[in-house]
């Protein structure tokens, strides 16, 4: 459902997936983002990569810790939000579910997710 939307944009689904973490907070550090993706580095490098090829973000090194290094939105990247905004209301209306319904079940998948991360540990 989410190719023909995203083609539009020329985006993949893991590329939206970083503009979406990064429209609900700007600047943030790799690691950060890998976390709330549940993405390894060596996945999402190359992901950053490409936005940055494409204007989108920037990465730069973080200036109190050069370890880590910060992703932040350009205005294109930035802009890109207006263009994408239609995206999640023709996913919920391809679902035939309510919003209400449709949260519900994230938040279950969530939880099975997070149970699920616990029992590994």
């Amino acid at each position: 459902m989410y190719k023909p939307l995203l083609e539009a944009l020329d985006l993949t689904y893991p590329q939206y997936l970083v503009m979406v973490a990064l429209w609900t907070k700007d600047d943030q550090t790799v690691g950060n983002l890998g976390d709330k993706l549940f993405l390894e580095s060596s996945t999402l490098t190359p992901l950053l990569k490409r936005l940055e090829g494409m204007g989108y973000i920037t990465r730069n090194r973080d200036l109190a810790d050069e370890r880590q290094v910060r992703v932040s939105l350009t205005k294109a990247g930035a802009a890109l939000r207006a263009k994408a905004r239609d995206i999640p209301g023709c996913i919920l209306e391809a679902t035939g579910l309510s919003a209400d319904w449709l949260r519900r079940l994230q938040a279950d998948i969530s939880g099975v997710r997070d149970n699920l991360l616990k029992a590994r540990s």
